[in-house]
């Protein structure tokens, strides 16, 4: 009888550098690479335990005094829309969805450049140039799909521009928001707001559970927006809550609030790559 251990993925971790979300504190993330056969069911398991997926690679904020950034995600059938998220929906029905294989285009990189040099100018994706945007768009190893946003013509436009685009991968439970971005010009659209609501809308026709949409960090102006969804839960203490009152949970510091690489390490579930043969 053949044996079969579960997958054993080698960890690491970031050298410090700036956060991006809370001014005077520095970053640290830990990380694993995402490849080989079992890299969906690896990301899968995972995801569930706050890792987020950039290119081939799952990581994990893991601050030497800092527990700020907490995994969120909507639970599907909760979900109900404020009336604000009603009135972004009615706004936007002349919207068209198209999705299609994580495959970049000019159009798309355009885009991208215009919403970074007017929203995020000195962010650290400021830089990057086609040849990187096609590699965050296109190196993924598990079932992912560009979601395409398009707009009515204007004048002296042809077809149907670009309005938005989402990278977006595929779970066992449901959809993870990788990266979006939008027409820095559209503004009275929410078009940010709009592109998570139709996600959900995704998920419920495909009977997906959840919508994963990255990290809530309390105390970030950027990352505020996340918490007015209804049925919004949080990755907090090993195990998924909701997220009941928003200014309950605080970014302070402490050198006690995070636990050694080593035993954050320990507590990670794998997947089991047996198969029913190798098992019996």
């Amino acid at each position: 009888m053949r044996h079969t251990l579960p997958i054993a993925p080698q960890f690491y971790v970031t050298a410090p550098q700036p956060c991006p979300y809370l001014d005077g504190r520095m970053e640290r993330k830990l990380f694993t690479a995402l490849q080989g056969e079992h890299a969906q069911k690896l990301n899968d398991t995972l995801s569930k335990q706050g890792f987020r997926r950039s290119q081939n690679v799952l990581y994990r904020p893991s601050c030497a005094e800092c527990s700020a950034c907490l995994s969120a995600r909507i639970r599907v059938a909760d979900f109900a829309p404020r009336r604000t998220q009603r009135r972004i929906l009615k706004k936007c029905e002349d919207l068209r969805r198209n999705a299609t294989s994580p495959w970049a285009t000019e159009d798309q990189f355009a885009l991208f450049r215009r919403y970074l040099d007017t929203r995020h100018a000195d962010g650290g994706m400021a830089d990057m140039d086609i040849f990187e945007f096609a590699a965050m768009i296109e190196e993924t190893p598990i079932k992912s799909r560009v979601i395409e946003y398009t707009r009515p013509a204007r004048e002296g436009e042809r077809g149907r521009p670009l309005a938005a685009v989402c990278l977006t991968d595929v779970f066992d439970d449901g959809l993870s928001m990788v990266y979006s971005f939008y027409d820095p010009g559209m503004t009275d659209f929410s078009l940010g707001t709009y592109v998570i609501l139709d996600h959900i809308a995704i998920a419920a026709e495909a009977g997906l559970p959840y919508v994963y949409l990255g990290y809530w960090v309390p105390g970030s102006r950027k990352m505020g927006y996340k918490a007015t969804f209804p049925a919004l839960e949080i990755y907090k203490g090993g195990r998924w809550q909701d997220i009941g009152d928003p200014a309950d949970h605080k970014a302070e510091l402490h050198p006690l609030s995070v636990d050694p690489i080593a035993e954050q390490v320990a507590r990670i579930s794998l997947p089991d790559t047996r198969t029913p043969r190798d098992a019996s």
